[in-house]
């Protein structure tokens, strides 16, 4: 990789100077002059720069540069203060990484007030917890996290790089990919080491009728999106020790452009959320029309279940997209779940197929959701199910 600056195109307008957390650039006169032997080639004055004064050449690297980059990073998202579930499980898949790599893990916490949650991490799996804790990271923005991202990565250069794939993490990743140039698989279910020490990444494509396998072979660090809820994490350890550092990032204002100002939760009125809920009652087309699912409603009220569908239903509109199970919905894991009425498309299964228990009823002996049920019922939901609220209302009452 090589930075190339054209003096005659710079205006002068000294963005890059204080978007540069290296001091790898400086005024010089009306212009700039760059520091070579501080720049770490993050890409941030590139970026800033209104007149494309400024190229960053990425080429691919060599094998011989690929041993450079060591470890396995995990960012670790948090909300309202609290570390989202995503973050633990996917410092156990980079836990099972980075031992097949004899390397380490790290974990990487953005945020504010939010140094007391680097033993936890550690608990759960990192050897190592990188901590910036500023004001201006309280609340998550494009702009603030994408430069605390660059700035640790660069000099660092990590192997691999891990996100969750939600919201932030699936706005985040790519950001910091473009800006580095380097590839990134998204929402991927599954992750692992080849012979040849790469990341293989695998992730439904073509509507998910075939799982990828996609491999970055030419950059570094490769970079991949984990669903929530598809990885296991690693039963906490309060006895591991590790490291934990400290990181003061400093970011200009002119940096950030845009300013959380409002926060609206959306509340689904009588709806308990599928991806939190221990039991999922979760109805497809075989329920047939909206009115019939009052059936698993009532299911799920006896056993403090949330209520799910399939595509189609939540398509039609019979519950609201939060309740949507598969792979254009939520990615669950629950203790226990049922399918009712549910064919079991590879679409469907790519969200649930991690639940401990699958109990599934449909009338269709062949149905792919046999495939993976822990107990099948061949039969008529409207007539299986009443037996089945009975049978637990009977238990409940002797209780």
């Amino acid at each position: 990789m090589s930075l190339h600056y054209d003096r005659d195109t710079c205006i002068g307008c000294m963005l890059c100077p204080k978007v540069c957390n290296f001091g790898a650039i400086e005024e010089d006169g009306d212009k700039v002059k760059f520091i070579l032997e501080n720049c770490v080639l993050c890409g941030s004055c590139e970026e800033v720069c209104p007149v494309d004064a400024i190229r960053i050449e990425r080429k691919i690297i060599d094998k011989e540069h690929l041993a450079e980059f060591k470890n396995v990073w995990v960012w670790i998202e948090t909300n309202e203060g609290k570390i989202r579930s995503v973050g633990p499980e996917l410092l156990g898949k980079a836990r099972d990484l980075a031992d097949k790599l004899e390397e380490e893990v790290v974990a990487v916490i953005i945020g504010h007030d939010i140094e007391k949650h680097a033993e936890r991490l550690i608990h759960h799996g990192a050897d190592k917890v990188l901590v910036v804790d500023d004001e201006i990271f309280k609340d998550y923005t494009t702009d603030a996290y994408t430069i605390a991202m660059n700035t640790l990565i660069a000099p660092r250069k990590p192997a691999i790089v891990l996100y969750g794939a939600t919201s932030n993490g699936r706005d985040l990743a790519p950001r910091v990919a473009a800006r580095m140039g380097l590839g990134l698989t998204a929402d991927c279910t599954g992750l692992d080491i080849d012979d040849e020490r790469q990341l293989v990444q695998t992730r439904p494509a073509f509507g998910g009728n075939i799982m990828a396998e996609i491999l970055s072979p030419y950059t570094r660090p490769q970079m991949a999106t984990g669903r929530p809820n598809v990885f296991k994490p690693i039963e906490p350890d309060n006895s591991r020790e590790g490291e934990i550092e400290k990181i003061d990032i400093e970011i200009s204002p002119v940096q950030v452009r845009t300013k959380i100002l409002e926060k609206v939760s959306q509340v689904t009125e009588g709806m308990k959320s599928v991806e939190e809920a221990d039991v999922v009652v979760c109805s497809g087309r075989g329920i047939k029309e909206p009115a019939n699912l009052e059936l698993p409603r009532k299911l799920a009220d006896l056993l403090d279940a949330a209520v799910g569908g399939s595509r189609p239903i939540v398509d039609l509109g019979w519950l609201p997209p939060t309740q949507q199970v598969g792979q254009s919905g939520r990615t669950i894991c629950p203790k226990l779940y049922f399918a009712l009425g549910i064919s079991g498309q590879i679409q469907h299964l790519v969200g649930m197929q991690t639940a401990s228990i699958v109990v599934a009823i449909n009338k269709d002996p062949d149905a792919p959701i046999f495939n993976v049920a822990d107990f099948g019922i061949v039969g008529d939901l409207f007539k299986v199910v009443p037996h089945i609220i009975e049978e637990i209302e009977r238990v409940q009452s002797e209780r």
